[in-house]
């Protein structure tokens, strides 16, 4: 456990902040005293806030999507927290299922069912158990690295028995109550995992690609030399071909084709899509498509005549699915390959329900013997070989390529097929209207998801196939009798005990498939388990009764929290958990399992693709958190499109603008803070007292506040009453621009304006009261933003809770252990929260002149004129003028409501790129239009919030509006306006002005160096000034240096002030017994000026005559050596003066210069260079430069000259002085 922080710790707080440092620091701390642990504790017996977190897979590691949604899970569970809830956390793992056992084929290279036999179950599914939780370490340190506070040791995992269990409890409830039932359905089918899909599944992962399209000819029986043309994208389903079917409506022909002489039937439409040319036709006869129902064709191929025969198959069918934008206009049905082929073919009475299946083709995708010219082939592989086949017996009439949009397998990425597939289903269909019903019951943010993608999904709800013929997942607890007359279906693991004497500990199928149920007949064979698991969406659906082992413990305390609070995961998830869930408690209850929901939106890569590992066009997470923090990763997210549902291409560089745009100015303004406590401390309290901060004192002064004061409290209070009002309409998308705002008006505007009060220099009553408006401010936001921002506010939290009145807080561990501050409107002053908006538009307005000017804000303007039409706007503006001169550095402000008296005028200038782009042959009228309007049409204009120009709507981004001022006003004025207020900026030169200009920058220069020095305001120090005279002579030099002295001179004060220190002509005498801090030169308008910032202490030299030593970058210490030391110039004990022979020997020894030939040059405190002769003990204090050639010597600049030793020393009490290190940084004990 780290060390308590004291006072004494956080006082001196550093200029820099590494933030992934401090919030590794801060982890450590939570770690450590269990502050996650704690905080649930704390809250037990508060109402509950409850909240499911949708299960991920561990066999893949999170990415942004899962760390997007995890922290609007922390976001919205911290805050319910914050309200006085408490909220269970708890992780959840999806752990059966595709993602397991695709992983496991591929390691053991299993193709089929057949090599799953070989393999036995058992061992099947241990090779999934072990690898199921592959990533849950590297799980568990991303999402608690990104400040997500979960329970992952209380977890749960859908493959618990006791989860399992409630899933056959589940199931057995929707069997009683006629919701489940087996049949045949055309499905999304991998192949690749040998399992149909749902359809939500195949909607996942949709790809552009090429495919053949053939166009065949079906011979018709009664219609001598006559063929119908069906066209396919998949002529592998030919071979199962057994109707066709056209458009009842829409309008066919038979053609006699010139080149066969063979007479085709197709749509008339469709005509240009087979014939290249009107030529290569002629037209016989014209007729709708329902003249053509039960034709009958001969069959394409032969595997399945005989069962035609029977039903009368092969025959035109109608049906209006068939469209006029594809094909031939007739389609081929295979009624086990599509699922409207099924439809069409069942309608027709050409199969029924209980029909035996023709699908030749078998779970791996290949086909059976039953298509005995094509057996074991791959389906896709098996096309060329189909077409080559129709085109010798004369049925392949075209083929071509075709490029589509084709569903993959989300898991294999490889291409589904539609095939008929056995299934247990729930029926859905019938219960559309009361999931509509039960979705009505819920909120959703934003709101068009539900309306629109979930609610037209919810109409269309098909029934539910939930059984997959896998291995690993929780079987499907139907025993059924070997003639499959009788069915138990299981809810218990009791029940099954009781029914076959058997009791288990784990419902796997290794576990339980060879139980026997005794049948219920005498003299009949047992029953036993149907092989089939159930699909893992069932599963996740499940999760709010299963994570609870409902019914069977925890039932009342499920009840009264049923349905959860919220939830929430990303817009993919519209077809798929959300749906499961909804189903599962509608079917259950009847009523939805959840009260709120965000979707969020994609997060795609930098270029608008999807995130992609192989393409790697996305930085890894953890690089990102190891590089910003993850505050900075989590509010660059959740202040993003994708919590509207949309999607936000990733950027790193939007990470790092928060740390700039957002943190970097929080953290200063606490900074500042604590800095001008300490001051406060030392000088107004004279060291004799501590700042606390004192609530009562506060509000008691509140009564003479400054007005910013005021303003501050009220925008913190306002933004307190908007916080509560919009999470409880879970609208984050609206809540954190208005927090990163708050934080941009504290930081660039209250401090900024309040920086002399806060400083003390308007006295010690406007200090604490500022100090305490701060302060206030600042303890507020660290709550408002906890939830958000977990890791910085918790280190700011528990440095500020040091200022608070001993016994003042509860639970001072942690922020997230506050609650959310309840806004007092009494404090809220809207009037002056408007008249501040206003100021700050003027100040704004005139940066943006001084910007065009390139005139810095240090150089002072006589003259802003700030024109409303509104009195009472002009009147918020005057009461707050000072802040406006002060921010403008301007003398004198003038209100006025009468444009025209200051001869301003509009004129309108069109913006050529944007509406060049979209207007396009319009442009030129329009922009000739927008040039020629007049000021009082441009005003009216923009009043109404656009430009109507040539009946074509301009938006007001797209057009510049000009401000010019007539000749008839006097003085060189700057306009600008925000279409509200207009703002004038007299910017005539004028001497004064500019010299006062030029003394706030020399207070700019003093002060970066004091800040790179490290220096804070209190720290006594003394700021000497030297201007270095221009050689060359001239004039303008000359003359900018004279005035740069006048400056200097009669600025003084004013610099002393704002410096807080002294500052004086820079003396050689006095700064040579003062310690030097730091020297630079830096340059003024061109002139060259010297700053020395000494420390007020006098310097302490050796008792020891003394010089320093450095080398000319010619010459290379040896050993890794600095190229600077120090040497005495007398023995220690004898006090004889050294030898130049001696000298010369030390410096050899010093930095390894053996056998090197060097000269010694001297350099004075004046800058002066001679050649070293003899050694004297004028020589004292000097610098002695090694060197192979006096031209090194030409410019003494890069020669640092120093009053006291460049090397540690130490004076002893006998008189003597020795070094501690020589050369500079090279200890010598």
């Amino acid at each position: 456990m780290g060390k308590k922080l004291e006072r004494s710790d956080v006082c001196r707080v550093p200029e820099n902040i590494n933030f992934p440092a401090e919030e590794e620091n801060v982890l450590q701390q939570w770690r450590d005293e269990n502050i996650f642990e704690k905080c649930s504790q704390l809250s037990k017996g508060k109402p509950k806030y409850t909240f499911y977190d949708g299960p991920p897979f561990a066999t893949g590691l999170p990415h942004y999507g899962h760390i997007l949604a995890g922290t609007i899970k922390d976001i919205v569970t911290r805050y319910a927290y914050q309200q006085g809830y408490h909220v269970d956390r708890r992780f959840g793992w999806d752990c059966h299922g595709l993602p397991v056992e695709f992983e496991i084929d591929k390691l053991l290279n299993i193709r089929g069912p057949e090599d799953v036999a070989k393999m036995g179950i058992s061992a099947y599914n241990a090779e999934c158990r072990k690898i199921v939780m592959r990533y849950a370490d590297e799980w568990e340190n991303i999402v608690t690295r990104v400040g997500r506070w979960i329970d992952f040791k209380n977890d749960y995992k859908t493959l618990y028995p006791w989860y399992m269990e409630s899933i056959w409890w589940i199931f057995k409830q929707l069997y009683d109550k006629g919701l489940v039932y087996q049949g045949v359905k055309v499905m999304p089918y991998s192949t690749a995992c040998t399992t149909s899909l749902s359809n939500f599944e195949a909607n996942q992962n949709y790809k552009e690609v090429v495919d053949p399209c053939v166009v065949v000819a079906l011979e018709a029986i009664t219609l001598p030399n006559t063929f119908f043309l069906v066209w396919t994208t998949t002529p592998w389903t030919l071979p199962s071909n057994f109707a066709c079917c056209v458009n009842p409506t829409m309008t066919y022909v038979k053609v006699r084709d010139v080149k066969t002489d063979r007479l085709f039937i197709l749509a008339e439409c469709r005509l240009s899509y087979v014939f290249k040319t009107e030529d290569e036709y002629e037209v016989k006869d014209k007729f709708l498509g329902k003249t053509l129902k039960d034709l009958h064709y001969k069959p394409l191929f032969p595997y399945f005549a005989q069962r035609g025969a029977e039903v009368k198959g092969f025959r035109v069918l109608v049906d209006e699915y068939v469209t006029e934008d594809s094909g031939t206009g007739i389609v081929h049905n295979a009624p086990y390959f599509g699922e409207d082929d099924y439809r069409v073919c069942l309608a027709a009475g050409l199969i029924t329900k209980s029909s035996e299946v023709m699908c030749p083709v078998d779970e791996a995708g290949r086909f059976t013997k039953e298509a005995t010219d094509f057996a074991g082939q791959y389906v896709k592989d098996a096309d060329k070989q189909i077409m080559a086949n129709l085109k010798e017996r004369g049925n392949l009439v075209s083929s071509g390529q075709m490029k589509h949009s084709y569903p993959f397998c989300w898991r294999s990425d490889t291409p589904l097929i539609y095939k008929a597939v056995p299934s247990w289903f729930v029926r859905v269909e019938h219960m559309s209207k009361n999931l509509l019903a039960s979705s009505a019951q819920t909120y959703w943010v934003p709101d068009f998801v539900k309306e629109k993608r979930f609610g037209n999904w919810l109409k269309e709800a098909r029934d539910w196939a939930i059984s997959r013929n896998r291995y690993w997942g929780t079987p499907i607890p139907i025993w059924r009798s070997p003639n499959g007359d009788e069915t138990v279906v299981i809810g218990s693991i009791k029940q099954l005990a009781e029914l076959s004497g058997v009791k288990v500990e784990d419902l796997h199928r290794e576990s339980i498939d060879h139980i026997e149920i005794p049948s219920a007949i005498k003299g009949n064979p047992p029953l036993r388990r149907i092989a089939p698991v159930f699909d893992c969406w069932f599963e996740s659906g499940s999760m709010p009764f299963a994570q609870q082992h409902f019914p069977f413990e925890n039932e009342k305390d499920f009840m009264n929290n049923f349905p959860a609070d919220f939830i929430a995961e990303g817009i993919d998830q519209t077809r798929g958990w959300f749906y499961t869930l909804l189903v599962i408690s509608t079917a259950l209850f009847n009523k939805a399992p959840f009260k709120n929901l965000i979707a969020s939106g994609l997060v795609l890569a930098a270029d608008g693709q999807k995130m992609s590992k192989r393409k790697k066009n996305y930085p890894d997470p953890m690089e990102v958190v190891h590089k910003y923090g993850a505050d900075a990763l989590r509010l660059y997210l959740i202040n993003s499109p994708v919590v509207r549902a949309e999607s936000l291409r990733f950027k790193e560089e939007g990470v790092r603008d928060i740390i700039k745009d957002v943190f970097l100015p929080w953290y200063n303004a606490y900074r500042f803070l604590l800095q001008n406590i300490v001051r406060y401390e030392k000088e107004d309290l004279a060291g004799a007292g501590q700042y606390v901060y004192d609530r009562e004192r506060h509000l008691k002064n509140m009564g003479k506040a400054s007005v910013i004061d005021v303003w501050i409290l009220s925008f913190k209070e306002s933004l307190l009453e908007f916080l509560a009002n919009e999470m409880k309409m879970y609208r984050l998308y609206t809540v954190v621009p208005r927090l990163t705002k708050f934080i941009d008006q504290l930081t660039n505007w209250y401090v900024r304006l309040n920086r002399r009060r806060i400083k003390g220099e308007l006295g010690a009553e406007q200090c604490i009261q500022s100090l305490d408006t701060l302060y206030d401010v600042l303890y507020s936001m660290v709550k408002m933003m906890a939830p958000f921002t977990p890791y910085l506010t918790e280190y700011i939290f528990q440095r500020l809770a040091l200022f608070q009145p001993p016994g003042a807080l509860e639970h001072t561990e942690s922020v997230h252990y506050q609650m959310m501050p309840v806004s007092q409107s009494t404090f809220i002053r809207s009037d002056i929260e408007r008249s501040v908006a206003w100021m700050q538009s003027v100040v704004e307005l005139g940066r943006v002149m001084r910007d065009r000017r390139t005139l810095p804000v240090k150089y002072p303007v006589s003259e802003i004129i700030v024109i409303h039409k509104d009195a009472q706007t002009l009147e918020a503006i005057r009461s707050l003028q000072d802040f406006i001169l002060s921010e403008l550095n301007v003398r004198k402000l003038t209100l006025s409501s009468d444009k025209e008296k200051y001869g301003v005028t509009l004129r309108a200038e069109p913006d050529h790129k944007t509406l060049g782009q979209r207007l396009k042959g319009n442009f030129k009228a329009v922009m000739a239009a927008i040039k020629a309007l007049k000021d009082d049409e441009i005003q009216r204009q923009v009043s109404q919030g656009y430009f109507n120009i040539l009946d074509q709507r301009v938006e007001l981004e797209e057009v510049r509006i000009i401000y010019c001022t007539s000749e008839q006003v006097s003085g060189n004025f700057e306009a600008h306006s925000d279409n509200e207020i207009l703002v004038l900026l007299d910017m005539t030169p004028n001497e004064e002005l500019l010299e006062e200009g030029l003394a706030r920058e020399v207070i700019n220069r003093v002060q970066k160096l004091k800040k790179k020095a490290q220096l804070i305001p209190t720290d006594p120090v003394l700021i000497f000034h030297e201007l270095t005279a221009d050689k060359q002579g001239k004039k303008e030099a000359v003359e900018a240096q004279a005035q740069l002295t006048k400056v200097l001179s009669n600025y003084a004060n004013m610099i002393k002030a704002a410096v807080k220190s002294e500052f004086a002509p820079y003396s050689a005498q006095q700064a040579a017994k003062k310690r030097l801090i730091t020297s630079e030169i830096v340059d003024l308008k061109g002139i060259p000026l010297k700053l020395t910032i000494c420390s007020t202490e006098e310097l302490q030299l050796p008792v020891v005559p003394w010089l320093n030593v450095a080398l000319a970058q010619e010459l290379k210490p040896r050993f890794g050596n600095s190229n600077r030391a120090s040497l005495f110039l007398q023995h220690r004990v004898t006090k004889e003066l050294i030898t130049l022979s001696a000298l010369r020997s030390e410096l050899e020894n010093l930095f390894g210069l053996y056998g090197v030939n060097f000269n010694i040059y001297v350099i004075d405190q004046h800058k002066k260079i001679s050649e070293l002769k003899s050694v004297e003990k004028i020589l004292a204090g000097n610098l002695l430069v090694l060197t192979r050639s006096q031209d090194t010597l030409k410019s003494v600049a890069g020669f640092e000259t120093s009053p006291s030793p460049y090397s540690k020393f130490v004076n002893h009490p006998s008189g003597t002085s020795t070094f501690t290190e020589n050369p500079l940084g090279n200890p010598l004990y």
